[in-house]
């Protein structure tokens, strides 16, 4: 699985009200696309999308050359349908698919080293395998010191730099980011964003939902402004952050700089 997203077509509705309304992506691999937009627009839907947290009502997510969640099957009438994957196969989708939700998620029983190193053994990677990966991870976002603390013993800052190395423990091709510093203090955002930065200049496909437009200018090759359930515009950040088009994405811009 190469690390090219596509989504085409996409619908997602809850009680009537559309989420997602027909929204087409193309994303290039190794690149670091930034979705923003208002309360409500359809970003995390759409993150949680692309690894099939949310199944889509209408449309295809694909990466690579991978569909995500469902297998094409035409009927005996040759119209082409998609049928659910079994849930084995989509964890296994899933596996290489990192994702860093707002809250960090991480299972308050276990330390940092086993919150980290948990995904890889259930995946069947040799314990000490998968520590020893789970070790330079911490190191990775400054946490080697704190390998035996719990998540209570942690900053919030501290505990969504765990989550996200938690997500490249199993090597994945993509990383997913529900606004990863929106939980978060004001003064510890500095320290998970530069964690991302870093991510974000390895060469790792990254897609994040977020509001800081200073970060997302600094470090998106591509950003994607969602209104309503709709990609209203999208484009480097010199475009859509710098010199926007829309009256929608300069009004969302004129409020949150």
């Amino acid at each position: 699985m190469s690390a090219a997203i596509g989504v085409h077509g996409a619908v997602k509705a809850f009680g009537g009200t559309t989420v997602i309304d027909g929204i087409d992506l193309e994303l290039e691999a190794g690149s670091v696309t930034v979705v923003l937009g208002p309360s409500g627009s359809g970003k995390s839907t759409l993150l949680r999308a692309i690894n099939h947290l949310e199944p889509l009502d209408r449309g295809i997510v694909t990466i690579g050359d991978e569909t995500i969640g469902v297998r094409l099957r035409t009927g005996l009438d040759g119209v082409p349908r998609y049928k659910e994957l079994p849930e084995r196969l989509i964890l296994r989708q899933r596996a290489r698919i990192g994702f860093v939700f707002q809250h960090f998620n991480l299972f308050p029983h276990l330390t940092a080293l086993e919150n980290v190193a948990e995904g890889p053994i259930a995946a069947g990677v040799p314990r000490a395998t998968a520590k020893d990966r789970a070790r330079a991870l911490l190191d990775r976002v400054g946490l080697a010191d704190r390998a035996d603390a719990r998540p209570r013993q942690l900053s919030g800052g501290q505990q969504q730099r765990v989550a996200i190395a938690r997500a490249l423990a199993l090597e994945p091709d993509v990383v997913l980011l529900d606004e990863p510093t929106s939980a978060l203090d004001p003064e510890l955002v500095g320290e998970v964003l530069a964690v991302i930065a870093a991510l974000a200049a390895s060469g790792t496909t990254l897609v994040i939902v977020t509001h800081e437009v200073a970060f997302a200018r600094e470090v998106a090759d591509h950003v994607v402004f969602l209104d309503r359930g709709r990609v209203v515009e999208q484009g480097p950040p010199t475009q859509v952050i710098d010199d926007p088009q829309h009256l929608r994405t300069r009004e969302f811009l004129s409020r949150v700089r």
